[in-house]
């Protein structure tokens, strides 16, 4: 009983690993500890079997499944299947109701014989459009009358087609981790300013976008500053304003008083020079300026009605009251600390009447956390305009992360979507012997179903704003999602499955609205079927050129070799830049941080490492990208650019080149597996400011196009 309940629940039995020859099976104890995380007691067979038929049984009582993806053009998209209740007359009489998301409403009726329970199809005499609709249904008989509703989501055939946008050419960009930027502008962290400069750059040498890291609201203190763990998925950080970009900048002689001070001036410049980023410092830096400039929103704008009071009230209207929410969040953070499930208890529910008192009372609070998002989107959204402008025919290229903080405002304010008792990880494979527990709150994916897929249709709408192209961090979850037993080694978790048709279709109605690309991160442990359902729903796969091997005999992969729909990259956040990649440096990091504590493990990953990098100098060579002696004299600037060459070469719609790599850069930005306190991930910077990066003759011929011959976008 207790696996045929798990089975129930998606979670799965087994898994072959990543060496491909080893299959893991799901442990009696983990499915017990994961179904009791989806709040089902599975302890005993007699417990787990009964709840097994309270499932059935819930099922059964469902006159109409509560929500339906289907794709426009399937037949099946007039058919409804709905289960008459059991109801002892002759004649049920039932009705079809419609409501479009335009609110267009339409009926239909008729009736059929009752008696018991079953399945019965009705038929819609119209198709409606794609979009998200309702549909009702009602059905009388014997004095009774039971009704039920169901989110009708018609989605397109497949995600926007890279032809959309590129129009039959391939596109390059350079990626970043926007934090580490270092410039002559910003104030001790990258911020949309320099996204711009950077935009502006690309342009000029014929590229198609920018990529940059997760953008979403961190706590930035402490431990807390991982792009792919925030609080909030819905909402971006303040730490990327340009400050001098606000309107209100030019108006507020405070803080035009406090920037010209010796102190600010001072401390900017230790921030500008630091090689660490002290987000907790750079916030604390700007954030008196920001109060201020508030302030003077409020006196400037709202007070007058102003277009752009009336700008930041349609953003309001558009975005609650998830914004209110995450504002309300913010503002008592700063007075009850910063983890919720730590407040008092009439405080950690979002709905409770306590919170909507401390909304009340922290009002200014509450509407200076949703300015600033307001602010940020703008700014985002002139970035997006000035990219296009510059020659770009993506423009940006964003990141949607794979979950969000067990401590942040997405928990708090959905506490039936996430799970207190189960996390989301990796299992084990080339990143990490035991595998990785990445310690977020993992996703009922019943809950998100039965709720029409509201949160995921809005971390779509978040993800796409903006943007030409979004990347999904580990794609493979709309397929299904590692789970770890709370407090376990992910060497204890299981995978479970997720309703990935329905995710997909959704991700590919708000693709096409938003005319943008999607690229699917699928590195990893990939079941068979993947790749063929990517391809399917128009998902560009992505293909990391130190991964792309052959399994039997170690040669990297030819340049044809490489799909078209694809985004080709060297390496990913994951991974030490190439020049750190070839020098080990990850490897002897994790020796320094005890992640490696035996020396002969350690050595023979270097010996490995030497391997691979023989192997792909021997590859780039046999395309005639390096001279014949390039294994015994070979510079930085040679590899990087025959490596780009390389790469360019692929028949991939997509090509993403690093700017770290540009820029010469060696330590990783992250260590995987390996916790803050040992290792600083997410706080590197890069050496040198943009300014100086772009106007170093080698930063150019590192896009690898000289070393190839070829124009800057095929």
């Amino acid at each position: 009983m207790l696996r045929k309940l798990a089975d129930r629940l998606g979670i799965v039995e087994s898994y072959v690993d990543q060496s491909g020859g080893e299959v893991r099976h799901t442990s009696d104890l983990t499915r017990q500890r994961l179904l009791a995380a989806m709040g089902i007691d599975a302890s005993t067979e007699r417990r787990a079997a009964r709840a097994l038929r309270a499932h059935q049984q819930a099922a059964r009582r469902r006159w109409i499944d509560p929500v339906r993806v289907v794709r426009q053009r399937r037949r099946s998209l007039a058919r409804v299947t709905v289960r008459l209740p059991e109801l002892h007359t002759e004649t049920v009489h039932w009705t079809l109701r419609l409501r479009t998301e335009e609110g267009i409403e339409s009926w239909w009726s008729g009736q059929m014989n009752g008696g018991s329970s079953r399945k019965e199809v009705l038929s819609l005499p119209v198709v409606p459009p794609l979009g998200y609709h309702e549909l009702t249904v009602s059905f009388e008989g014997a004095g009774e009358h039971h009704t039920a509703t169901q989110r009708l989501i018609v989605v397109p055939p497949q995600c926007t087609p890279p032809e959309a946008r590129l129009h039959g050419r391939r596109g390059f960009g350079l990626t970043t981790n926007l934090y580490t930027v270092r410039s002559d502008t910003n104030w001790g962290a990258g911020d949309i300013g320099d996204m711009k400069a950077i935009a502006e750059w690309v342009g000029q040498h014929g590229g198609a976008f920018v990529g940059m890291n997760p953008l979403h609201a961190l706590r930035n203190e402490g431990y807390d500053v991982s792009p792919y763990s925030p609080i909030t998925r819905l909402f971006r950080n303040p730490l990327y304003l340009r400050v001098h970009d606000i309107p209100e900048f030019r108006y507020d002689a405070a803080v035009h008083d406090l920037v010209a001070s010796p102190e600010f001036q001072q401390e900017l410049s230790e921030l500008r020079d630091a090689k660490m980023l002290d987000y907790a410092r750079v916030m604390a830096l700007r954030a008196p300026a920001l109060e201020s400039l508030h302030r003077t929103f409020l006196e400037r704008e709202m007070s007058r009605n102003t277009p752009r009071a009336q700008a930041y009230v349609a953003y309001v209207k558009g975005e609650d009251p998830q914004l209110t929410g995450y504002a309300t969040y913010m503002a008592i953070a700063e007075r009850e600390g910063p983890d919720a499930r730590l407040w008092s208890e009439d405080l950690r529910r979002a709905d409770s009447a306590a919170v909507t008192d401390m909304r009340d009372q922290l009002a200014e609070r509450v509407d200076y956390h949703r300015w600033l998002q307001f602010e940020l989107d703008r700014q985002l959204g002139c970035a997006e305009a000035d990219a296009v402008q510059a020659g770009l025919a993506l423009g940006m290229y964003q990141d949607l992360a794979v979950g969000s903080a067990a401590s942040g405002s997405d928990v708090w304010a959905n506490p039936d979507l996430f799970l207190q008792g189960a996390t989301v990880g990796a299992p084990p494979d080339m990143y990490s012997d035991e595998g990785q527990n990445w310690g977020l709150p993992a996703i009922n994916p019943h809950v998100l179903r039965s709720t029409g897929y509201d949160y995921w249709v809005r971390l779509l709408r978040a993800g796409f704003r903006h943007t030409g192209a979004l990347r999904i961090d580990h794609a493979l979850g709309l397929f299904r999602m590692f789970w770890v037993p709370l407090g376990e080694s992910a060497r204890e978790g299981a995978y479970v499955r997720s309703f990935s048709e329905e995710l997909f279709g959704i991700l590919a109605l708000e693709s096409v609205r938003h005319n943008a690309l999607v690229v699917g991160e699928d590195l990893g442990t990939v079941p068979p079927h993947v790749p063929a359902v990517l391809a399917k729903w128009g998902v560009l796969s992505s293909k990391v050129q130190v991964f792309e091997r052959d399994f039997h005999t170690g040669r990297f992969r030819s340049a044809n070799d490489y799909p078209r729909m694809a985004l080709a990259t060297v390496n990913t956040h994951d991974l030490p830049p190439l020049v750190g990649w070839a020098e080990a440096r990850d490897i002897m990091l994790r020796s320094e941080v005890g992640d490696l504590a035996d020396a002969g493990v350690a050595g023979a990953m270097r010996d490995s490492r030497k391997g691979d990098l023989d192997a792909l100098i021997s590859s780039l060579i046999e395309a005639g990208l390096l001279p014949y002696d390039a294994h015994q004299h070979l510079t930085s600037d040679a590899l990087i650019a025959a490596v780009h060459a390389f790469i360019r070469r692929t028949p991939s719609a997509l090509v993403g080149l690093s700017l770290d790599d540009l820029a010469h850069e060696a330590m990783p930005v992250n260590i995987p597996g390996v916790w803050q306190d040992r290792y600083p991930s997410w706080s590197r910077r890069m050496r040198d400011t943009l300014e100086t990066i772009f106007a170093l003759p080698r930063t150019a011929h590192s896009l690898g196009t000289e070393a190839e011959g070829r124009t800057a976008t095929d």
